[in-house]
């Protein structure tokens, strides 16, 4: 079934390393935030690019604390070598330690879906959710790509 929420993959705990990224962070309005996503890949293409750089890892998206009306999100790459801070760029971090790890199959807007699967089976097992958490794109969007093929890990990490 391919329907934005198919083909489910039972979560798992893994162990994390912690990882620098390069970074754009911001407080954002959740009306907003498909345009700070154009606004800040575009600006880390140009820092990228600059600096000479190699992306080793896709594309990520880290929420601190729960979307509302607004978010507290940081958007960025794996880079080697290590991206030197420049302008609105920052050297973020991706955290390490027990995760909870999903796959979302699909398009964006069911995402939030999967989010609260997610968090029922983390409940479900007991375990004690952080206020962070974060999304991995492992297939790169793409003006031609079919919403229903794009899938992205949601890793949240977990307290004591």
């Amino acid at each position: 079934m391919r329907n934005g929420t198919s083909e489910k993959q039972a979560p798992e705990i893994v162990d994390a390393e912690p990882q620098v990224t390069m970074s754009m962070r911001e407080v954002v309005p959740m009306a907003e935030i498909r345009d700070f996503f154009d606004r800040s890949f575009t600006m880390l293409a140009e820092v990228i690019e600059r600096q000479e750089l190699t992306i080793v890892a896709p594309a990520h998206a880290m929420y601190r604390g729960a979307p509302g009306e607004t978010a507290d999100v940081e958007v960025g790459f794996r880079t080697e070598p290590t991206a030197d801070p420049e302008g609105l760029v920052m050297l973020g971090r991706l955290p390490g330690g027990r995760v909870a790890r999903a796959v979302h199959v699909g398009n964006y807007e069911r995402l939030s879906e999967s989010w609260e699967r997610l968090r029922a089976w983390v409940d479900d097992e007991g375990l004690v959710p952080t206020d962070e958490f974060w999304e991995v794109y492992l297939t790169e969007p793409t003006p031609d790509a079919d919403p229903d093929d794009m899938r992205t890990e949601l890793n949240w990490l977990l307290g004591d």
